[in-house]
């Protein structure tokens, strides 16, 4: 059985929220790398204009670390 994947979301509005977004990206992508999380990234999406969403997708491993050290907005199973 494939291992449980989390996706941890925050959620970007406002007029420059595509900006503030991959800006955010760029720290998950720095923090991702300092802490050698394994098979875990971190991106950015549209959902409308002037609504993004910032996100990590990882293993369900590293679930609770993410979010005690983050804060997410929210979290979904994928």
């Amino acid at each position: 059985m494939s291992e449980e994947r989390i996706k941890l979301i925050w959620d970007l509005r406002s007029i420059d929220a595509k900006e503030v977004a991959e800006h955010h990206v760029k720290h998950l992508r720095e923090y991702i790398a300092s802490k050698d999380l394994v098979d875990t990234t971190a991106d950015c999406t549209e959902i409308f204009p002037h609504y993004y969403v910032a996100f990590i997708l990882t293993s369900k491993e590293y679930m609770i670390q993410l979010r005690d050290d983050l804060k997410p907005h929210r979290g979904e199973y994928v």
